[in-house]
């Protein structure tokens, strides 16, 4: 299993050309890959019960990254988003803005915020910049592009059931927005999720509660098929 980086700040606005002047415009530079910490929330044991609903609380986060979010009430933590949809709760991550402008440029904030009971997997910033690197750039450009294209590489990490980690866990393989399916596997503090082309993701932070999904940010853009 591939091992997970510890985050750290780091620019993407090199990396993701097309993307960087409306990341810049969120402000603040996206963190590299995530590693565990010893200050990082435990892992949930697989053994506990899938919550009613897949709805979480601000308390059932998990992953080796979540002492990287905003906390305390801050804007973007996981309290302030629970009471929030999901689109707007992705807006005020500080780990996702690439996937912000992504979904802009795919027209997919309202569509996602209106949404019930959902699950959503969110890659972050250094994700996207992997993306690129794995696509080239021209390639790249074209998906961004490319509003369709977009549109369904994005509706694959939206699952039309609400699932916490446990419901993800007893389910195995899950059905997206897209018509593709991704396979889930618990992996001690993270959670693996790979998709229809083999390549598999880590849950750096999930369980994250929003008004109207389950948010999971992963450090890898899935793809529904091979490009």
């Amino acid at each position: 299993m591939r091992k997970i980086q510890r985050l750290r700040p780091a620019s993407v606005a090199g990396a993701v050309a097309v993307l960087a002047v409306a990341v810049a415009a969120c402000g603040g530079p996206a963190p590299t890959a995530a590693a565990p910490t010893s200050t990082a929330p435990a892992a949930a044991p697989t053994s506990v019960s899938a919550a009613p609903g897949g709805v979480t609380q601000p308390g059932d986060v998990f992953g080796p990254a979540c002492n990287q979010l905003p906390q305390d009430g801050q804007p973007g933590s996981a309290v302030r988003v629970a009471s929030v949809p999901v689109a707007s709760a992705i807006e005020a991550n500080p780990l996702l803005r690439t996937l912000t402008t992504a979904l802009r440029k795919g027209a997919l904030i309202d569509t996602l915020n209106q949404q019930k009971e959902i699950t959503v997997f969110a890659p972050y910033d250094r994700g996207f910049e992997n993306f690129q690197q794995n696509l080239g750039a021209d390639r790249f450009n074209a998906v961004l592009a490319d509003q369709n294209t977009l549109g369904d590489v994005l509706k694959y990490h939206v699952v039309a059931k609400r699932y916490d980690r446990a419901g993800l866990v007893a389910a195995g393989t899950v059905t997206t927005l897209q018509g593709g399916s991704v396979r889930i596997k618990d992996a001690g503090d993270t959670m693996e999720i790979t998709d229809n082309t083999g390549v598999t993701s880590h849950v750096l932070c999930g369980n994250i509660p929003t008004a109207n999904a389950t948010l999971f940010i992963i450090d890898q853009v899935m793809q529904p098929k091979n490009p």
